[in-house]
């Protein structure tokens, strides 16, 4: 005689988040986290990209800015994905989430010229810049300090390097 195999199942049930942000300020903070989340991984897959393809008499200078600039962005990813986790919302982790998600375009599929991606990357820094600074009425009507340090930490990056990577535009 077989001998039933039962499998017992339980479910937890979630303790839920009381941090002192409502549940729907809560929800609309990690929605436009998950943006800025978006927008960061797409303009470190960018950057990564030309890091790797850019050619021409500037090669070693912008090969090494680049990969200045991807690490700061590949270090920035986590803090954002947790903070969304904390505030009790599941951070967005597929290529396809992010591209609905994200506010900038993919990389261009043939590598531009040097300058090109330079263009490119300022353009990048100024839409992240303006999606993290979006979120600001969300963030101040609930109180949330902790992820407006974080919003102030992510502009005051992009601003900069959007104001470097222009400069090197002029001529």
């Amino acid at each position: 005689m077989a001998k039933k195999n039962a499998t017992k199942t339980t479910s937890r049930a979630a303790t839920p988040v009381d941090i002192g942000i409502a549940p729907a300020q809560r929800a609309a903070i990690a929605q436009g986290l998950e943006r800025l989340l978006a927008d960061t991984f797409t303009l470190y897959l960018t950057t990564h990209n030309f890091h790797w393809n850019v050619t021409g008499p500037m090669f070693n200078s912008l090969h090494d800015m680049f990969m200045q600039q991807y690490t700061e962005l590949w270090n920035a990813i986590d803090p954002i994905a947790e903070r969304i986790r904390a505030l009790g919302h599941v951070a967005p982790a597929s290529y396809g989430q992010y591209a609905r998600l994200s506010s900038l375009p993919d990389a261009p599929a043939e590598p531009p010229k040097a300058m090109e991606m330079v263009r490119i990357l300022a353009l990048g820094h100024e839409a992240v810049a303006r999606t993290a600074r979006g979120l600001f009425p969300l963030v101040d009507e609930a109180h949330d300090e902790p992820t407006a340090d974080l919003l102030t930490q992510r502009l005051s990056v992009h601003e900069q390097t959007a104001w470097m990577l222009r400069s090197l535009l002029e001529e």
